[in-house]
C-alpha cells in the first residue's frame, strides 16, 4: 500500500462506489480528480495497477493539474515512485520528477509524470468521498486503442499503484462490480467498495484468487474444464500463476484460451448449435458466428471454476458484431488465459481480497 487514505471505519454506511458504463468492448468508471473536483471518465481495469489520466498540455478535454490545488508531482527518492517500479518509473531529465510508462496487452501506451491528487468517488449517502494524496499518472503521451469517451485508466489490480490497494484497509480489501450487456437499454451499473461490495445470498457461487507473488497485478482462478452440452472439456490454460491457470480482467473484452482448447470449444458449439444461419464476420476476426435470428438455440455452457460451476448465458457466449452477425465471444492466445468482460456480464462478481475468494452470482445488472 502506498499510504493511507483514510480513517474511516470499513463499516461505514459511506463506502466508495462509482457509475460503471458499457462502452463498445470495456467499461468506463466514473472518478474525480483534484480540489475542486474534476470529473473524469475512464477504463475500469483488474488486469492493471496504475490510475491515470490524459492531462494538459494534451489536446482534448483534460484534466488541468494547474488548476488543481492539491496537485504535487512526486520525487524520484519517494516511496511512492520505488514502489512504481514495476510500472517502467524512471527520473525526469532534469532528475526532479518521478515519470512513468506503461504500454498494454493490445498495444496501447501511455507516459507521464507520477502525482499525489485527491481522488473523489461516490457514496449512497450521496455524500462525495475524498481520497487524498493518491498517486496517480499524469499522462502526457497517450496512443493505442483507448476510447474516445474515456481518459484514461483506473487499474484495479493486486500491485501497489491500483486503486484497490491504496484504499486499502479502508475498504477491507473488498470491492464488486455488476457489468451490463453491451446492447442493454440501462447501461449504467455500480461498482462498490467496502461492506457494500459483499456478495451474498441465493445463488452465490465461490472460488479461491490464487495471486502470483512474481505477477502481483493479476487475479489467476483455477478453471478446471468447460462444458458445451454433455461434452465437458478439460483447460489447462496457461502454465504461470501457481495453481492458477487464467486471470479475471474487467479490461480485455473476449476471453482468451490456448489454441488448442479453442478448437476444441469452438467445434463443439457449433456441432450442437441448432437452428440459425453459419455466418462470417465482416471483419475477418472471429472464426464462428451466425445470424442471430430466432431460430438460433444455443447449448448450454458452463465454465468448471475450483468449487464454481458458473452457467454462462449467450451473452456470455456470442458477442454482437453488428445487427446481422454475432460470433464465439473466446479467441485463441497462448500466452496468457484471460476469463474476459463479455463472460462476466450479468454477474455480480465480489472480490474479497482478505479471504483470497471470488464470488459469481448470477444478476440483472441494468438494476444494480
Amino acid at each position: 500500500m502506498l499510504h493511507v487514505n483514510s480513517s474511516r471505519s470499513i463499516s461505514d454506511p459511506s463506502d466508495p462506489d462509482a457509475q460503471l458504463t458499457a462502452n463498445n468492448g470495456e467499461y468506463l468508471v466514473n472518478i474525480s480528480l483534484g480540489t475542486p473536483p474534476f470529473p473524469i471518465v475512464a477504463i475500469a481495469d483488474t488486469g492493471s495497477d496504475i490510475i491515470w489520466t490524459q492531462c494538459k498540455p494534451c489536446t482534448k478535454r483534460l484534466f488541468d493539474p494547474k488548476s488543481s490545488s492539491s496537485y504535487r508531482t512526486v520525487s524520484c527518492s519517494s516511496n511512492a515512485c520505488n514502489s512504481l517500479q514495476s510500472e517502467g518509473s524512471s527520473c525526469s531529465s532534469d532528475g526532479s520528477v518521478c515519470e512513468y510508462q506503461v504500454s498494454y496487452g493490445d498495444q496501447s501506451h501511455t507516459q507521464g509524470d507520477v502525482a499525489a491528487e485527491t481522488l473523489t468517488l461516490e457514496s449512497k449517502t450521496g455524500n462525495p468521498v475524498a481520497l487524498p494524496k493518491t498517486v496517480i499518472g499524469c499522462g502526457h503521451d497517450n496512443a493505442g486503442t483507448f476510447s474516445p469517451k474515456g481518459s484514461g485508466i483506473v487499474g484495479l489490480g493486486g500491485g501497489p499503484a491500483s486503486l484497490v490497494s491504496q484504499l486499502g484497509s479502508s475498504i477491507g480489501g473488498k470491492f464488486s462490480y455488476c457489468m451490463v450487456p453491451y446492447a442493454a437499454a440501462k447501461p449504467t451499473s455500480t461498482m462498490n467498495f467496502g461492506t457494500n461490495a459483499v456478495v451474498s445470498g441465493n445463488g452465490v457461487l465461490s472460488t479461491p484468487l490464487i495471486s502470483d507473488p512474481s505477477q502481483p497485478t493479476f487475479y489467476f482462478l483455477q478453471l478446471e474444464a468447460v462444458s458445451v452440452g454433455s461434452k465437458k472439456i478439460a483447460f489447462q490454460g496457461s502454465s504461470i500463476g501457481g495453481s492458477g491457470n487464467i486471470i479475471i480482467d474487467s479490461g480485455t473484452t473476449l476471453t482468451l484460451v490456448p489454441t488448442d482448447f479453442f478448437s476444441q470449444l469452438s467445434d463443439a458449439v457449433e456441432t450442437q448449435v441448432t437452428g440459425g444461419t453459419k455466418t462470417s464476420d465482416p471483419e475477418g476476426f472471429f472464426s464462428l458466428c451466425y445470424v442471430p435470428d430466432s431460430s438460433l438455440k444455443l447449448p448450454p455452457v458452463t465454465a468448471h471454476f475450483k468449487g464454481a460451476d458458473v452457467v454462462l448465458t449467450s451473452d456470455n457466449i456470442f458477442i454482437q458484431v453488428n445487427d446481422k452477425v454475432v460470433c464465439l465471444a473466446f479467441y485463441a492466445n497462448d500466452q496468457l488465459s484471460i476469463y474476459g468482460n463479455v463472460a462476466q456480464q450479468n454477474f455480480l462478481i465480489g472480490y474479497d481480497l482478505p479471504k483470497q475468494t471470488l464470488s459469481f452470482k448470477p444478476t440483472d445488472c441494468t438494476n444494480t
